[in-house]
């Protein structure tokens, strides 16, 4: 385990290839700022590394719904002996439109909005924001949309109120209260439509929308838009060392996990990569992991190999299953110190965190690895020279915070948290460091092939 900076542990060569592959995680952050377009950008990666939807075959995949990815690598030994499973997931807070966004007021095209995950309202007000994500028409066609992403695109905006008008409406507020729900309003546009009297602002949007995307009004109902911010991943400090970027809770494990996986040969135990959705609320829903999408697609994993996989079988492989749940940890905050527990926190630049436990409080809602796989775990990383640390999420009465580990435990299966530290974790423009980064992808190169 790692007590200072990683860094001093590279030779210069080392820094070159950190660098190097910390340029392909920022285009990644940057073309996958939803989880759709997540599942995009991996799926086209596992193709272009051998991956076929044949299920037959010993590297395959599977996607669901367009939100969730499931891909296997065939081993040498008895799947009945359980597969060695690393899971990351693909959503990040956010803001969703509603089904019914769009009205105007003070001669302005407004769009309602309805915040998902745990985000710090009055982090998402007066910044430049995108809106990204699929419309279902009447017909049943769809359409993908992404606007204020390119240079000549427009960006959109939630205003904030001026300090000069805020002291009794926010100013002598909590912090958790100043911005309300509601009111994280976007602004759409604020031209009429000529010769219109009844919202004629809303009525030329809405023509903007017909004219350029082919979308009426009604389609809004059937549409799933998400707002993010319009920020690129870019590099942070006078030496490059970091990178800020949104969405990186938990995208910098599904790139790592991507990666590593895509360079897996031969090996001996059976591999499954699982890219997940709906953790930041609980991974309820047909795209979380508490679905039946796993089970279903080891089902079919093993009709391929020609098993008859029934509840039994099934059931016996997940148990014996090894897993590493890739999720991120916050890192000792220098500005804020006292919300940690320091001897029992992670750094930035020491490497992924492996997290024995999680959960709030007492323990309550956690998963709580073994000692004997806690030990596995550490035993293995330290023969294969990965850099890496352990902690907790914050000091035990300040809060804290689950992963999808305790879905998969319930299982039986051994599981431990392993990810990248991070910093500003659910806010608009997160901080990681590309050590970290390097590190996190060959944790999970080793670990698929003990």
């Amino acid at each position: 385990m790692q007590r200072q900076s990683g860094w001093k542990l590279k030779t210069k060569e080392d820094i070159k290839e950190i660098y190097a592959f910390a340029e392909g995680y920022k285009d990644f952050l940057d073309r996958a700022k939803t989880e759709r377009e997540a599942v995009r950008c991996i799926t086209g990666s596992l193709g272009e590394n051998g991956f076929t939807t044949d299920l037959t075959k010993d590297r395959a995949f599977a996607v669901n719904r367009g939100k969730e990815v499931m891909a296997y690598i065939r081993g040498s030994g008895d799947i009945a002996e359980g597969l060695n499973i690393v899971v990351a997931h693909l959503d990040a807070p956010r803001l969703d439109l509603k089904q019914n966004p769009l009205y105007e007021d003070v001669d302005l095209a407004l769009l309602r909005t309805h915040y998902y995950g745990g985000i710090k309202k009055y982090q998402w007000v007066a910044c430049p924001l995108a809106i990204h994500g699929v419309v279902v028409k009447a017909d049943g066609a769809t359409v993908d949309i992404c606007i204020g992403e390119k240079d000549d695109d427009p960006v959109f905006l939630i205003d904030d109120l001026l300090p000069h008008l805020s002291r009794k409406t926010q100013d002598e507020k909590k912090l958790a209260d100043a911005i309300d729900g509601e009111k994280l309003v976007l602004l759409f546009g604020s031209l009429p439509l000529t010769g219109t009297e009844r919202e004629p602002v809303k009525q030329y949007v809405l023509k903007m929308l017909k004219d350029f995307h082919d979308i009426s009004e009604d389609d809004f109902i059937t549409a799933e838009l998400e707002v993010v911010p319009a920020f690129k991943a870019r590099d942070v400090g006078i030496d490059r060392s970091m990178i800020g970027a949104y969405g990186q809770d938990d995208r910098v494990s599904a790139y790592t996990l991507l990666k590593a996986f895509c360079g897996i040969r031969d090996p001996k135990r059976h591999c499954l990569a699982i890219f997940t959705d709906k953790e930041e609320i609980g991974s309820e829903g047909a795209t979380g992991i508490r679905s039946a999408f796993l089970k279903v697609f080891l089902d079919d994993i093993m009709a391929g190999m020609g098993i008859k996989a029934d509840e039994a079988l099934v059931r016996k492989v997940l148990f014996r299953s090894k897993a590493l749940s890739a999720d991120v940890n916050g890192a000792v905050d220098p500005t804020f110190q006292e919300a940690h527990e320091k001897q029992n926190a992670c750094y930035l630049g020491r490497g992924p965190c492996v997290t024995k436990y999680t959960g709030h409080m007492g323990k309550i809602g956690a998963s709580d690895a073994s000692a004997e796989y806690t030990g596995e775990i550490a035993r293995l990383f330290n023969k294969e020279g990965v850099i890496w640390q352990t902690g907790e999420l914050g000091k035990i009465d300040e809060g804290g915070g689950g992963t999808v580990a305790k879905h998969l435990a319930v299982y039986g299966m051994d599981i431990i948290d392993c990810g990248a530290p991070i910093l500003t974790m659910h806010s608009p423009y997160e901080l990681s460091n590309k050590l970290d980064i390097f590190e996190t992808y060959r944790a999970f190169q080793v670990f698929f092939a003990a």
